[in-house]
């Protein structure tokens, strides 16, 4: 495993860190494969009931490595591009298509590829001092890791596109009202915060959980009168779980139900 991406599961909660705080978790070929496979080793890991996304340092992470990048444009051949369909689309499905939560702390600036794995995530905290950019039309690029499908469904196709071709910073505060984020907390209290978040979604009924993130999903691209019948399919899953079952007899008892993630 590369000392790039960090990976701890702790009482269910899989931890996966960026971990290049000197280049501000810059996305070279080392991290962008380490991240992509560390992503479906906790997707698959049944102890993993929720994962929490974040960077070391201050950044979260500011997008592709350009020096790497510069080196690949160089060299031709066009490796430099095929890291969209190697690396950025399986990390971004991976985080979108996790059969659990996956909660994105976002302790510093989200740029690029960096803000498009967090908005691939179901549940964003950001320290105050944090912020988004879209960045690519700066450099010449569009868009990629996603943003395409998931700012327009956070902030609306107008919003979205203005951010796309006027990059800007996005402080927290606005993040926050534009709908970016979910919560915005002081900086030293991130960790903690998202953590803490993160541990109860571990806690929760990961296989309600995963319906629900398949029903969402489902319904962004689909008429209301199939979503419907999709919910009552995902409905059928969830009521045969034994979280389900366990989270009736706990209310009629009128108890905490604790759920196992089955």
């Amino acid at each position: 495993m590369s000392d790039t991406v960090l990976y701890d599961v702790t009482e269910g909660l899989a931890t996966i860190t960026l971990n290049r705080p000197d280049a501000m978790n810059a996305l070279n070929d080392e991290l962008k494969a380490a991240l992509r496979d560390t992503l479906r080793a906790a997707a698959a890991d049944e102890a993993v009931r929720a994962v929490l996304l974040t960077g070391n340092g201050r950044a979260f992470c500011v997008g592709q490595d350009l020096k790497e990048h510069v080196g690949a444009l160089q060299s031709g051949g066009g490796s430099a591009l095929r890291t969209v369909e190697e690396h950025y689309n399986p990390i971004t499905l991976a985080i979108a298509g996790m059969p659990k939560p996956v909660v994105a702390g976002v302790n510093g600036v989200a740029a690029g590829a960096g803000a498009g794995f967090a908005f691939a995530a179901d549940y964003r905290l950001m320290a105050e001092s944090a912020a988004f950019n879209t960045s690519f039309a700066g450099i010449a690029l569009t868009a990629d890791s996603g943003i395409s499908w998931t700012l327009p469904r956070l902030i609306g196709p107008g919003r979205a596109a203005d951010l796309l071709l006027f990059p800007r910073s996005v402080r927290s505060g606005e993040a926050l009202e534009l709908g970016m984020a979910q919560r915005v907390v002081p900086d030293g209290e991130l960790a903690e915060q998202a953590a803490a978040v993160a541990r109860e979604l571990a806690q929760g009924p990961t296989a309600a959980y995963a319906a629900i993130k398949e029903s969402l999903a489902f319904g962004a691209g689909h008429s209301l009168a199939e979503t419907l019948e999709k919910e009552a399919e995902l409905q059928v899953r969830a009521g045969a779980s034994q979280d389900h079952k366990a989270a009736v007899e706990a209310f009629v008892k009128k108890e905490k139900p604790r759920f196992t993630g089955r």
